[in-house]
């Protein structure tokens, strides 16, 4: 039909705008130069499972089973720290404050900067605003009352980590945005100018209002649309001034590189990992919380030092385990490596340096947990029981 466009861009114009864009040009151009690509896609560091194992029965079963389903959400509204302008306003007295608004979503000041890594504000981590997982609290603070923010960084275009009304918001400001490579064709399509775009590889760097912007490797995928081609790449982030280095996770499954991480960046103040969202069904993508505290040591040289701030947890249901185990594993873990760990109600401001948020909060609206991953002590074992193998933390069985 004359005047027409040809097939492929008329079904792009009407692809749903929260898919994002894949990426053309020069950054198409870009990633297939990457030796992180290969083969048509992105590459993990060391192999992983993308897509879940099992029957789609077995996940029925457990998904629609009525008792399991009520462990995976609060029994009762959670409290929410409600962070006003005030308790940012002053500048934190080691020159590094962080706080979790929830999920993977924290704001970290470091020394006079503002760092907003992985906001979600909207209601559901998903491409439609009435089906998906929906937030099991409030945002703690209006993201129009949270100030000015130096940089945005983005781990991977997952929903959970990337939303849509939450980036239009962003794109009105003058913030930059640091970003996997590919994930500024999602960014441009939401109306944020290339100019403000940071856009790495792993293990490029760049440098935003005097601080230096590491993409590190990551263990996981990507993908917001129906193909999820591995056209956009993950990664967790170092963030270091002169005085302080944090890391953040992303999503991730344990790998060895954590400790080439740390050899090359840390060690860090302070770490942000990824414990929650973990399953026998997708074990390389995500950690547990004992895979978690591993990965911090070795970011840290094999020893406990810094703080552990547990992230992507609580905030969505997106797994089968109890609503509240991630915190608890967390919790026993640490302890048992003596490692110091931050346990902020969302919205709660505090120093890695200072005194940390210890106390768990999550008990009063949580159905009791059973603690499976507790080794039991030998009076406990049963006649002639033997104790199963200890995790070394800092490296082996």
């Amino acid at each position: 039909m004359t005047g027409s466009l040809p097939l492929r861009p008329r079904l792009r114009a009407l692809r749903p705008e929260a898919f994002g864009a894949d990426p053309s040009g020069a950054r198409l151009e870009r990633i297939l130069r990457s030796p992180n690509f290969a083969d048509g896609v992105f590459q993990n560091p060391v192999g992983a499972r993308t897509r879940p194992s099992g029957s789609m029965a077995e996940f029925a079963k457990i998904y629609f089973h009525k008792e399991q389903r009520a462990r995976r959400s609060p029994e009762a509204p959670i409290p929410v720290h409600p962070t006003t302008l005030a308790d940012l306003a002053k500048p934190p007295a080691s020159g590094l404050r962080l706080t979790w608004m929830g999920h993977s979503s924290i704001l970290a000041e470091i020394d006079g900067r503002r760092v907003l890594f992985d906001p979600v504000w909207g209601d559901r981590c998903s491409p439609f605003p009435f089906a998906g997982p929906k937030r099991l609290h409030p945002v703690p603070v209006p993201l129009a009352s949270l100030g000015s923010v130096d940089v945005v960084v983005i781990s991977h275009d997952h929903y959970d980590h990337l939303d849509l009304p939450t980036i239009k918001a962003l794109a009105r400001t003058d913030t930059v945005f640091a970003v996997p490579l590919g994930v500024g064709a999602h960014l441009e399509r939401w109306g944020v100018s290339p100019d403000r775009l940071r856009e790495l590889d792993w293990n490029e760097s760049t440098e935003v209002a005097g601080l230096t912007l590491t993409a590190t490797p990551a263990r996981h995928f990507c993908g917001r649309g129906l193909r999820n081609q591995q056209f956009t790449l993950w990664a967790s982030w170092v963030v270091s001034s002169a005085e302080h280095r944090i890391f953040h996770s992303g999503d991730t499954g344990y790998f060895p590189g954590f400790k080439e991480i740390g050899a090359e960046h840390g060690p860090f103040d302070a770490t942000m990992i990824q414990i929650g969202a973990y399953s026998e069904y997708w074990p390389d993508i995500h950690m547990t919380p004992e895979e978690g505290l591993r990965a911090h040591l070795d970011l840290q040289g094999g020893t406990p030092a810094g703080t552990l701030l547990p992230i992507h947890w609580g905030t969505f249901n997106l797994a089968f385990h109890a609503w509240a185990e991630p915190a608890e594993w967390t919790l026993d873990a640490a302890e048992g490596a003596g490692q110091r760990v931050a346990a902020p109600r969302p919205g709660e401001p505090f120093e890695p340096a200072g005194t940390l948020p210890v106390e768990p909060w999550w008990r009063p609206v949580s159905a009791p947990i059973a603690h499976p991953w507790r080794t039991p002590a030998p009076q406990d074992l049963p006649r002639g029981g033997t104790r199963a193998p200890d995790l070394d933390l800092a490296g082996e069985r």
